[in-house]
């Protein structure tokens, strides 16, 4: 049956802006580029035509002056453009087209053809979600951002800085910044909300200025390519964490006093009181070979993150209407405003209170109406089953029109959320978190890619301090171990209990010595380890790149312990 608009609606920013499709990195970060420019809003552009690969190389070739011998090899040119430094669509068939520039530099998001390069409000999720942390440290992570992805830019000027020294991909984009005018989009305003989980905000942004701390010493792509992997990354654990707590604070019709403290970056992991309630665990399987019993177990701990989309969707659902339901209190003058203008989640849950039954009863009775005369059309026309079976199920008005919905609408949005959070896993691609054959029906399973593992060592392995802010220096395994399990979830050599697991059998067990050994063999392979001898204590992962507390490389073998 075709839903009226009113009750089709899902989104809701407060709870996340994403819009939950499939999403491209390079076009989140390009789209995320814009608010980084512009405090928060997105760009509104003005240019006539949608760029191609040919005007790009029109343009070079009429500057010959910028780089010696591009008009003497134009089909290198082309070539080069169109592989190096575009972000194309549909690559190698008719309606190929250029989505943008890859995003080497922050000015990459003035050349995207919006069309082509849609972000369904990842960017913006993703501003809020760092601009969220506190103390400061979310301000101050964006600051670190604009200063490395604008480089090479005079904002006085507003032209490129001759001084930089930047890769010739760079360069090139940053000579055609006087071509299109750009301008924050402030027509509708920026609606921006606090994350509701405010521990992942924190999170986020300490890791964006450890990661940044290496701009310095590592290429600028290569750095860029962390930055794509580790926004991905936090993204896709933000919204795990949310399949857990959203269904909760429903359940609680309100906010959790422990989140109004957040604990989730306690150091204490084992006491009870200082650790998240809705914290994550993810058991990968290092080993990556399927049908082992290490696969197994990776397989159960995906499958059981996973089975909480349909309650997750229940419970978006749910607090989408019940924020319908408070403004409709506040227009009938029923309800007071809050000063900020907008309900938060935790408010719009308390409407679940008794004192509230009445008026909850006839707004979502009116609305369970209108849903049948929907369905039923005709006046004898039969009522359609999934609507007949929750109608005899004996529910209040809002639970009947919540059932009704997600009887209706529910597997459009699973489906939908699990691509998307599928996409922001990186499944089986560079950097990925989870992985799956290219069969029908196949099982997923949490994996840990070389990228991300190279990510996440970065900033393992640096201690706060010198002149920088951070120096580096070496980790036990054991640490090491710890710092994933407790930081991001990740869990290696142990099973995660509360997130489908119990005590290890002998079986497990044994696939969790055979994970750790393929974990440090991996550790070998992208030459972060250092095996002294077979004590345990001596087996250490090594910084790539030495840094000193003076901020110079130096050689910091002898600095042990854990960040």
């Amino acid at each position: 049956m075709a839903l009226s608009k009113r009750d089709r609606e899902f989104r809701l920013p407060k709870i996340s802006h994403l819009d939950f499709k499939q999403l491209e990195m390079d076009r989140v970060l390009t789209a995320f580029f814009a608010r980084l420019a512009h405090n928060g809003f997105p760009s509104r552009l003005r240019r006539k035509a949608e760029l191609s690969t040919e005007a790009f190389v029109e343009e070079f070739l009429e500057h010959p002056e910028w780089f010696t011998g591009f008009a003497d090899h134009r089909d290198i040119l082309f070539r080069w453009i169109e592989t190096h430094l575009m972000d194309v669509v549909n690559r190698g068939k008719a309606n190929q087209a250029i989505a943008a520039p890859r995003p080497l530099h922050g000015f990459t998001y003035r050349f995207r053809n919006p069309k082509h390069s849609r972000d369904y409000g990842a960017a913006q999720h993703l501003y809020d979600l760092i601009s969220g942390a506190r103390g400061g440290a979310g301000q101050k992570a964006l600051e670190h951002l604009d200063h490395f992805f604008f480089q090479g830019h005079d904002k006085v000027t507003g032209r490129a800085d001759q001084g930089a020294i930047l890769d010739v991909e760079t360069q090139a984009l940053l000579r055609l910044l006087d071509q299109v005018d750009d301008a924050a989009d402030t027509r509708a305003g920026r609606e921006s909300h606090p994350p509701l989980c405010v521990g992942a905000a924190d999170l986020l942004a300490e890791d964006v200025m450890r990661l940044l701390f290496y701009q310095r010493f590592v290429p600028r792509s290569v750095m860029v390519d962390y930055l794509k992997v580790l926004f991905s990354f936090h993204l896709a654990l933000y919204h795990l964490r949310l399949f857990k707590l959203l269904p909760a604070l429903v359940r609680r019709k309100g906010e959790d006093p422990t989140c109004a403290a957040c604990p989730m970056n306690s150091k204490s992991a084992d006491d009870p009181h200082g650790d998240c309630p809705h914290r994550v665990g993810l058991l990968l399987d290092v080993v990556s070979q399927p049908g082992t019993t290490m696969a197994v177990l990776a397989e159960r701990s995906a499958d059981m993150h996973y089975r909480r989309v349909p309650s997750f969707v229940k419970a978006y659902f749910a607090t989408r209407k019940l924020d319908e339901f408070a403004t409709d209190l506040v227009r009938r003058g029923k309800l007071t405003s809050p000063p900020s203008g907008t309900f938060t989640v935790a408010e719009v849950h308390q409407l679940l209170e008794p004192m509230h039954k009445a008026e909850r009863e006839k707004f979502f009775g009116q609305r369970v109406y209108g849903l049948i005369q929907d369905s039923s059309g005709a006046p004898d026309a039969d009522l359609d089953p999934e609507l007949k079976a929750v109608t005899e199920m004996g529910l209040d008005e809002f639970e009947t029109y919540i059932e009704m919905l997600v009887a209706l609408r529910g597997r459009f949005h699973r489906q939908y959320i699990t691509e998307c959070i599928d996409s922001l896993l990186l499944k089986n691609r560079a950097g990925a978190v989870i992985a799956q054959p290219r069969v029908k029906k196949a099982p997923r399973r949490f994996v840990l890619d070389s990228r991300l593992l190279e990510v996440l060592l970065q900033i393992a392995v640096l201690r706060p301090g010198g002149a920088l802010g951070y120096y580096t220096g070496e980790l036990r395994i054991d640490a090491l171990l710890t710092f994933l399990r407790e930081r991001y979830g990740l869990h290696i050599d142990r099973l995660p209990h509360g997130d489908g697991f119990d005590a290890p059998s002998i079986a497990d067990r044994a696939a969790l010595r055979s994970n750790l050994e393929a974990f440090m063999a991996r550790l070998r392979d992208v030459g972060f380890y250092q095996d002294l001898s077979d004590a345990y204590v001596t087996q250490t992962v090594v910084p790539r790149y030495r840094i000193g507390r003076n901020g110079s490389p130096t050689d910091t073998s002898s600095e042990g312990g854990q960040p």
